[in-house]
């Protein structure tokens, strides 16, 4: 862990880390068209939702994102399945307030700290964890979640590690049923949440289905904290 003990800056803003655990959820998602962009943030904000993962999974995302930005600045708006350092560089040049990727990529770690984007890399086991942290990333994105045993192995897994500060945004197979028991637990600020803005209701301009679902999201979010 040497070169994580000597790192001063974090991988992640802490007070953009803080700006979505507030929220408690990032709304990820995939967007086909960018005209689409604006009413699905707005959409999301109107039910509570503060923070999106534009995925870089069509040619779309990059320009929703300059949109967003644009348009609606008080969404936390980031780019993931980020898998190149260009990748890193196309999504800052955007604008984008964070990055995250499905895995943890040595080079995309490098290019993110090189250029002062706040990153989450995805992990699955120990070595993903020492490897992250060894980039001097301590919010690590714990994917695919479920399929990876969830919260229990997540308890299991990371005991070795609590003491550098680690927490954990889980996504992949998260859902309205299951996320009270994630975020009731110290290790999970916020979840990533796929569900919250389906393909087919984007594409359908259904906006009112998203918002709806983002409201609900929030409501669960509100009862695990007491609020």
């Amino acid at each position: 862990m040497d070169v994580y003990l000597h790192m001063t800056k974090p991988a992640f803003d802490p007070l953009l880390a803080a700006r979505i655990e507030a929220c408690g959820i990032v709304a990820v998602l995939v967007i086909d068209r960018e005209e689409d962009a604006v009413p699905l943030a707005r959409a999301l904000l109107s039910g509570g939702v503060t923070a999106m993962e534009l995925t870089l999974r069509t040619p779309a995302a990059l320009g929703a994102l300059r949109r967003i930005r644009a348009e609606a600045p008080e969404m936390i708006a980031g780019v993931g399945t980020i898998l190149t350092p260009e990748q890193v560089a196309e999504a800052f040049a955007a604008g984008a307030a964070f990055g995250v990727s499905p895995g943890v990529n040595p080079r995309v770690l490098h290019a993110a700290r090189d250029a002062g984007l706040s990153f989450a890399p995805g992990v699955a086991t120990p070595t993903d964890m020492e490897i992250a942290l060894e980039h001097g990333c301590t919010l690590l994105k714990f994917f695919p979640a479920e399929a990876a045993g969830g919260l229990a192995y997540l308890k299991a897994a990371t005991p070795p590690y609590l003491h550098l500060g680690v927490k954990f945004l889980p996504l992949g197979g998260v859902n309205a049923n299951n996320m009270a028991s994630y975020l009731s637990d110290p290790l999970i600020p916020a979840i990533g949440g796929s569900w919250l803005a389906p393909r087919d209701s984007i594409q359908a301009g259904d906006w009112a289905t998203i918002t709806g679902l983002a409201r609900e999201a929030i409501r669960i979010i509100q009862s695990v904290r007491g609020k």
